[in-house]
């Protein structure tokens, strides 16, 4: 199993470490000297030195073959993508973004091509994600495979699954970039009510207790909601008890459906100003892949979508004029006076339309005004 990972990465060169978040940034010569290297070459010096220096590593005396997974360069230019294993959750979060939450996807084969697509697209960092991805059957063998093929993994998850000793055991032994946990609340009465879920909390705690215990690399996302509002202050001191960092989240979404049963759960007093949207690399550097192996832009712009398992990962390039046409302002937006100062992109706007949600909650101008 290797240590490293030297990979392209959007024009630039990489060496990167499975389950640290610091790297190596490399000259395109150096990257093709370890491309070029029989397999049984020594790693060479400038490479040992620097994995010592970085990661405290010692390769002295040992081959490249044994160290270091080399990455093929690719023409498609993606680096990071994210995959919904499935939309089936051991929850019912009122604030939930994805409605109905049915368990279906595709099976093995698809997926094992669909993740060698992925890598052949240029992935890097993958993201694993739902519904809950640790409940599907074949999330050991997709993080597997992921692992496998060079790509740095984060989970986001509830933590509910964290304390399997199937699931830790594996997690240790191919360690993530990173495992991301939603924190609900900082009481069992908040958390389960947020949750829908008697035991919840406890499955959370059981979870992280678990999960920092094997120094697995965590983050907390502190979602406030009107359940949980209260406890914003002690969701943060529960990450400073654990030592992680921690990001908070108050502005909810519609349903990816435009569903506006989501929206009720939101906390008015906490909703944040969005910083201004001025583009990102959705379609282009970035892709998102439900459960059907179908791809899009990112995780809000669903429509238009490809079918990865049937057209392979030349059909990503279609994502590139679909992104250009989403994120595009459009209809009632465009031309509007404020747009350099909105933080809505295109797509959020049109979930939230669907969704029948007042002005204010995407927009800069009142409801009583025009654009």
């Amino acid at each position: 199993m290797h240590e490293l990972i030297a990979s392209p990465y959007l024009g630039s060169y990489l060496v990167v470490r499975p389950g640290h978040r610091n790297g190596i940034n490399i000259p395109r010569t150096k990257y093709r000297e370890l491309a070029d290297t029989r397999s049984a070459a020594k790693t060479p010096n400038w490479l040992r030195q620097a994995a010592e220096r970085t990661w405290n590593l010692d390769l002295a005396g040992r081959p490249i073959a044994e160290t270091v997974l080399v990455r093929p360069e690719t023409p498609y230019g993606f680096g990071r993508a994210s995959y919904e294993l499935n939309l089936g959750c051991n929850y019912a979060c009122k604030h939930c973004y994805l409605g109905l939450k049915e368990f279906s996807g595709l099976d093995w084969p698809e997926r094992e091509r669909m993740l060698h697509a992925m890598r052949d697209a240029g992935v890097l960092w993958l993201q694993l994600t739902g519904g809950e991805p640790m409940i599907d059957r074949y999330f050991p063998a997709v993080y597997s495979l992921a692992h496998e093929l060079g790509m740095l993994v984060e989970i986001l998850t509830n933590g509910s699954r964290l304390a399997n000793p199937l699931l830790l055991d594996l997690l240790t032994a191919r360690r993530p970039y990173r495992i991301t946990l939603s924190v609900y609340g900082a009481t069992e009465a908040s958390y389960d009510g947020l949750t829908q879920r008697r035991g919840s909390y406890k499955k959370f705690i059981r979870g992280l207790d678990a999960a920092h215990a094997a120094g697995l690399p965590l983050d907390l996302s502190i979602i406030v909601t009107q359940d949980n509002a209260h406890e914003v202050d002690a969701m943060h001191a529960l990450a400073d008890r654990y030592g992680t960092p921690a990001r908070e989240f108050s502005n909810i979404s519609p349903t990816i459906y435009g569903g506006a049963e989501s929206l009720t759960s939101q906390s008015p007093k906490h909703l944040s100003k969005r910083t201004p949207f001025t583009g990102c690399d959705a379609g282009h550097a970035f892709f998102h892949v439900d459960p059907h192996g179908m791809a899009s832009i990112c995780k809000v712009g669903r429509d238009p979508q490809i079918s990865l398992p049937e057209q392979g990962v030349t059909g990503l390039a279609a994502l590139r004029p679909i992104a250009d046409g989403l994120l595009r302002r459009q209809a009632g937006c465009s031309g509007c006076t404020l747009s350099s100062t909105c933080g809505t992109c295109m797509p959020l706007v049109t979930l939230f339309r669907k969704a029948k949600a007042p002005l204010a909650t995407y927009c800069q101008h009142t409801e009583k005004e025009t654009r």
